[in-house]
């Protein structure tokens, strides 16, 4: 098992938002990879923790040959862009911009006179050359939520053999996950096992592992990246 707090590692940021990186993979960021942040996993490939400032925005920019994953974990952000213009993303929901060949842009702006909080994951898609679009999802209240990965054959989610879930639990619930996956404690504590150790994971955590038991000791809400379908 290997842990990564949210809290050890420094606060940076950009336009109007603060953030902490978590994962800054190599094949991306070559070496601009921020110090002791973990590598992904699949084609899995960045993961930030951000704040947005009061009436704060990224301002537009693009983006190619990558999917863009926003999961909103306080407040709300208002979505500009190329793709769904005017959408709202809400706590509670999460969007995926899927940028392909014909990329897109976008600015996400917080419309509030406070704070928001929002996770954003990049992952690079198993084709090159795909057209750009757009997912909305809102998350199951309890359970697992697939934002992310399956086959050509299902249209509730983009493609990919890597996948994305958002798990939510209630105190003293318990999942287990077999392959290797990456996990990231977005609130909550929790008790995280494999076959060697056990971690009292919280908020800002991030675990790699294999063959996990999670046993909750609140209510929690689990990001969990894996390549094979759990």
């Amino acid at each position: 098992m290997q842990i990564l707090s949210r809290s050890s590692l420094p606060l940076g940021g950009f336009a109007g938002l603060t953030e902490h990186r978590l994962v800054t993979d190599s094949r991306v960021f070559g070496g601009r990879k921020a110090p002791n942040t973990f590598e992904g996993i699949g084609n899995f490939v960045y993961l930030a923790d951000a704040q947005f400032n009061p009436k704060g925005e990224t301002h537009m920019h693009p983006h190619k040959e990558i999917d863009v994953i926003s999961i909103m974990m306080e407040g709300r952000v208002s979505h500009e862009g190329s793709l769904e213009h005017g959408q709202s993303l809400n706590e509670g929901e999460a969007q995926v911009q899927r940028a392909g060949g014909e990329g897109f842009t976008h600015n996400e702006v917080n419309p509030d006179n406070n704070k928001n909080r929002m996770l954003q994951l990049w992952v690079l898609p198993d084709e090159s050359g795909q057209r750009a679009g757009y997912k909305h999802y809102s998350l199951e209240a309890n359970g697992k939520t697939r934002i992310y990965g399956g086959n050509k054959s299902q249209k509730e989610t983009f493609d990919s053999t890597t996948y994305i879930d958002v798990v939510r639990l209630e105190k003293g619930e318990s999942i287990s996950l077999e392959s290797e996956t990456l996990l990231y404690v977005s609130s909550g504590y929790a008790e995280v096992s494999d076959e060697n150790s056990t971690f009292a994971a919280e908020g800002g955590d991030l675990i790699r592992s294999y063959k996990t038991q999670i046993k909750t000791n609140s209510n929690v809400e689990i990001v969990v990246v894996s390549t094979c379908k759990q």
